[in-house]
């Protein structure tokens, strides 16, 4: 489904919103509120549709954009559900969003003008002038789409170009907006994104974790630190409802995630070769894809451990599921990270977690608790936290699973992550705009 852009006189009747800012204090959460991302769905941010649909689920009717992502492999029928409700903005290309800039020009010329000095500023930061023109456009097309749609609200996913293409629909007279930021990437490059800015215009900024809200105090305003709210990632009710399952008496571990370097896979591979060349026996799942596959598949087989390590590619939320219950452990050794989601999975599941002291990691992971916590690149700690586990006594491993299971039960549960993110939305639609 695409919306499709309309006439000229409708679109000035859609765009009037944009002549006043009282309509916008007039309008109350009980309308629409729109999710902005760059991809969706996509096999490695379910939590958004998960997010998405607990808001449905408590009344709020949520019209989903998306930069791109129509022609993306899905590998959960749900996803593929998402994808048949989503609005692609990049549909057609960058031609196609020359209509929508002409008629808001003709509409509100000065507005239009305003906004696009603001893209000029926004590309000062990084210099990279054609990526900020084409937000521009972007946001052009978008804002039509959100009057036609009375979206009264604009919630994007990440602080990159989703949360500019927000700011910029605002700027040329589109509902309020606030966005979610998860990390590493935001904190890596919080100047040349322009953090600063985004979060002085926004409503609201979202971190998923204290770590996360810690960060962005770093890079904005001491005037806008009340306008960062830490709501974290939940899961839905089929991990509630997953029934236990023992742990395996197999020396198997699994690493989920994309396969890049800021998540380390790297390093397991290089801590399985040394457990491996012990003698140890070992099984290393790695569940996922991505950009380091080449590199991590030539060093498996440098390293002669086909029959150790497998790697999987991308696999459904079900296969993923099965892939954790078969472990004794989730590992990450991440170097970079926001708060994954994994853990939250892996320990939903009943399963510990084998991990890095990065980000927001530490306020999940309890060291003998609910898991382990190593020095991010150390890979002979990684080592004998790999060891630690293969050897370990079930019932230990199995006390850990019940410890980390009613952890995140209690704290990250989607439906409490909604309810907070329904009461911040409904909370910046009485407050009049700065």
């Amino acid at each position: 489904m695409r919306a499709q852009d309309g006439p000229l006189v409708d679109s000035l009747v859609s765009c009037a919103y944009s002549n006043t800012r009282k309509r916008r204090t007039a309008a109350r959460c009980s309308g629409k509120v729109a999710y902005l991302v760059n991809q969706y769905p996509k096999v490695s941010h379910t939590f958004i549709r998960r997010e998405i649909l607990a808001l449905e689920r408590l009344g709020i009717e949520v019209y989903r954009i998306a930069l791109r992502g129509w022609d993306a492999e899905l590998m959960d029928e749900a996803d593929a559900q998402e994808r048949k409700r989503t609005s692609y903005v990049m549909r057609g290309g960058l031609l196609s969003l020359l209509p929508s800039t002409a008629v808001l020009l003709a509409a509100t010329p000065l507005r239009w003008l305003s906004t696009l000095v603001l893209a000029f500023a926004m590309a000062r930061q990084d210099g990279r002038l054609a990526h900020h023109l084409a937000y521009f456009a972007e946001a052009c097309r978008a804002v039509r789409w959100l009057a036609r749609h009375n979206v009264v609200h604009t919630h994007a996913h990440f602080g990159t170009n989703s949360a500019e293409i927000a700011m910029l629909a605002f700027a040329l007279g589109g509902p309020r907006y606030s966005f979610t930021v998860h990390g590493p990437e935001e904190f890596d490059r919080a100047q040349s994104l322009g953090l600063r800015e985004k979060v002085k215009r926004a409503a609201f900024v979202v971190a998923i974790s204290s770590y996360g809200r810690g960060q962005l105090f770093r890079w904005i305003s001491s005037a806008d630190r009340a306008k960062v709210k830490v709501v974290p990632c939940g899961l839905d009710g089929q991990y509630d409802e997953c029934p236990a399952a023992p742990i395996p008496a197999n020396p198997r571990v699994v690493c989920v995630g994309r396969l890049c370097t800021e998540k380390g896979q790297v390093l397991l591979v290089e801590a399985a070769s040394r457990l491996a060349a012990r003698g140890m026996e070992l099984q290393v799942v790695l569940a996922g894809d991505g950009q380091e596959r080449g590199y991590i598949e030539a060093l498996i087989r440098k390293h002669r451990l086909q029959e150790v390590v497998r790697v999987t590619g991308w696999i459904s939320g079900a296969q993923v599921r099965r892939e954790l219950l078969a472990a004794r452990a989730l590992v990450l050794p991440s170097l970079a990270e926001g708060l994954p989601v994994v853990i939250m999975e892996a320990m939903a599941l009943g399963r510990p977690v084998l991990t890095t002291w990065v980000a927001g990691i530490p306020e999940l992971v309890r060291p003998g608790e609910t898991g382990w916590l190593i020095p991010p690149g150390d890979v002979d700690e990684l080592a004998r936290g790999m060891a630690t586990i293969v050897s370990a006594p079930v019932s230990e491993l199995a006390r850990m699973g019940v410890a980390g299971r009613a952890r995140v039960m209690e704290h990250h549960s989607i439906d409490a992550s909604a309810a907070a993110l329904a009461t911040h939305f409904r909370d910046c639609s009485t407050t009049p705009p700065s």
